[in-house]
């Protein structure tokens, strides 16, 4: 059985005949015809029912159809995935992002040498996981994940996380917030299934601290939070201090938080990292020295 005979297969079904089939596959007839002849034998069963007015599935046929749908769509992904990872190997690092890594990142790419091609993808947490496993992406940043799967988590940077609270609040006059400090005061916070790694963080380092934290409204998106965290009834969150960089700070003040360090690391396959990897490492070293 080759892929080509499923092809055909699926052709004539779709086209309503051998005649149309050959017309929509560029070829002759007579070769469409031969090949399902030669599917037929090969399976076994008969796939058509031939008349001199038409052409309609048998009952193995139609049974057989999803399959050679499913099989001819998984040489569509394999074909896909093969590109994807000649491009990379032909130069073109193809690289997983998330929100928050800010000038770092900037400065990371700046250091790769001349003539690097660079696509970047901004994927949740999961998504960039799963597509370096899958191998159409090089590399993904992560932060504050201690365990993947099938994958390397190469250490990259350490940073600190920043508070976001209300300016006016008795506590933004301190240069550097403990936790402990905040113990009282409502957090908003998205939920877990968000940033699994992050919440888990915070959390544990609440927790160490004494106290579980009061929950405030959610946290939706940056800038309507950090306006209601300005403007509402006092509460606190937690940034990336990358992304803090970007925040509108009117109302708002933004301390630095002692105590849990997130580190960013770069999700890779196992084994010897390909040419554009090697250089990527090579530039997140140069960043980090």
């Amino acid at each position: 059985m080759e892929i080509r005979q499923l092809r055909y297969f699926v052709a004539v079904t779709d086209q309503g005949g051998f005649a149309r089939a050959a017309e929509h596959l560029h070829i002759v007839q007579p070769a469409v015809s031969q090949q399902i002849a030669r599917l037929e034998r090969e399976l076994g069963v008969r796939l058509f029912e031939r008349t001199s007015r038409r052409v309609r599935l048998t009952g193995a046929g139609e049974r057989l159809l999803p399959e050679a749908r499913a099989l001819l769509a998984a040489e569509e992904r394999i074909l896909r995935v093969a590109g994807d990872i000649a491009a990379g190997a032909n130069g073109v690092l193809r690289l997983g992002t998330s929100q928050g890594l800010g000038e770092r990142l900037d400065r990371v790419l700046q250091k790769l040498p001349p003539g690097q091609q660079v696509r970047l993808s901004a994927l949740p947490l999961a998504q960039r996981l799963a597509a370096v496993r899958a191998g159409a992406l090089d590399a993904a940043f992560v932060r504050a994940l201690n365990d993947a799967p099938g994958l390397e988590l190469l250490p990259a940077w350490t940073d600190r996380l920043v508070v976001a609270l209300p300016a006016a609040h008795p506590l933004a006059a301190k240069p550097v917030l403990e936790l402990a400090d905040l113990a009282g005061l409502p957090l908003r916070f998205a939920p877990r299934e968000d940033n699994p790694p992050l919440y888990d963080l915070l959390m544990a380092a609440c927790r160490e601290a004494g106290f579980e934290p009061v929950r405030g409204a959610p946290f939706t998106n940056v800038q309507d939070t950090m306006a209601e965290i300005g403007t509402g009834a006092p509460s606190w969150t937690v940034l990336y201090r990358a992304a803090a960089e970007d925040v509108p700070v009117r109302r708002v003040a933004i301390r630095p938080l002692a105590g849990p360090v997130v580190i960013t690391a770069l999700a890779v396959l196992p084994g010897a990292p390909g040419p554009a990897v090697r250089r990527l490492l090579k530039s997140v070293h140069a960043e980090t020295d």
